[in-house]
């Protein structure tokens, strides 16, 4: 079974952090939607006022698959912890429709599907538009 350490990422984590961003938009087939630089990702998570907060799962791994060995399960336990310890009462993720193993995980660990529940669609901003709409 793979070890799994959860710690708070630092500014040096941001070459990881996009090479994972980038994988991770390549299994979900958006490639093209990546348009973030290392230096922006340091700039907007470890200045003054951070625009978001992040975590790095350091795996070391046995011999064998990391599918099913409750990685998953861990990383989203701690994102809860951390939640929690800043003051936040829910926190939300996003989920391609064909990504099944996403979503029964997170129904397991007790998320609620709000698409299902509630009927709510998420909407984007971005480039072009965000331009028009500010008159820049």
């Amino acid at each position: 079974m793979a070890s799994v350490r959860i710690r708070e990422a630092k500014g040096g984590d941001c070459g990881d952090i996009l090479r994972l961003i980038r994988e991770l938009a390549e299994f979900e087939n958006l490639s093209d939607q990546v348009k973030i630089s290392e230096e922006a990702l340091r700039a907007d998570g470890f200045g003054e006022n951070p625009f978001y907060h992040c975590l790095v799962a350091e795996i070391l791994p046995a011999s064998g698959k990391l599918l099913g060995q409750g990685i998953g399960s861990k990383i989203i336990k701690k994102v809860a912890e951390v939640a929690l310890d800043k003051g936040c009462s829910q926190f939300r993720l996003a989920v391609l429709d064909w990504n099944q193993r996403a979503m029964d995980l997170y129904k397991a660990l007790g998320a609620q599907d709000l698409t299902e529940a509630e009927g709510w669609h998420f909407f984007r901003f971005e480039g072009e538009v965000m331009r028009k709409l500010a008159g820049k």
